[in-house]
């Protein structure tokens, strides 16, 4: 683990930074793209592990972030019923133009377009949750009470 260089995760910092949140964007060496590496890297459990899952939205064709705890699936129709239109599949190129991010690097702050933002409520069991950085080998440790702040979205039921 080692302070983060990639351009993407410095900016994700100076997001941070700029939000009054004192949290360290790091990376690694190997990837932390799915929960599971993230949790190996990092030395904590999956649950711990603040996963971006991207849909688009049918209707509107915005991006919809759900920021899932990692050991979590996310319940499709239950995120649709939140944000009042069926759901599709965001493929690899939607989530980079829709975020600015990459897949598996998807951070829950600094889109490059307005997304509808979804929290797990089963984020809240810990004391600290850790985000992607913006980058599959970044991430930043942040608390529950952090997150909602900084992203302003509200806390949902979205596990299937």
């Amino acid at each position: 683990m080692k302070p983060a260089r990639h351009p993407t995760a410095l900016r994700t910092a100076q997001l941070l930074h700029e939000a009054g949140i004192d949290a360290q964007v790091v990376e690694f060496e190997q990837p932390t793209r799915t929960s599971a590496e993230a949790a190996a890297a990092i030395g904590c459990s999956v649950a711990e592990i603040a996963k971006s899952i991207v849909f688009r939205g049918r209707q509107s064709g915005q991006a919809v972030v759900v920021v899932a705890s990692g050991d979590n699936r996310v319940s499709e129709a239950k995120v649709a019923a939140l944000v009042g239109e069926p759901l599709g599949r965001a493929d690899a190129d939607f989530v980079r133009e829709a975020t600015g991010y990459v897949i598996g690097g998807v951070a829950p702050i600094g889109h490059a377009q307005p997304v509808k933002l979804l929290l797990d409520e089963d984020l809240q069991r810990f004391e600290t949750v850790w985000a992607a950085g913006g980058t599959p080998f970044s991430v930043f440790p942040l608390t529950p009470g952090q997150l909602r702040g900084l992203t302003g979205a509200g806390w949902a039921d979205i596990r299937q």
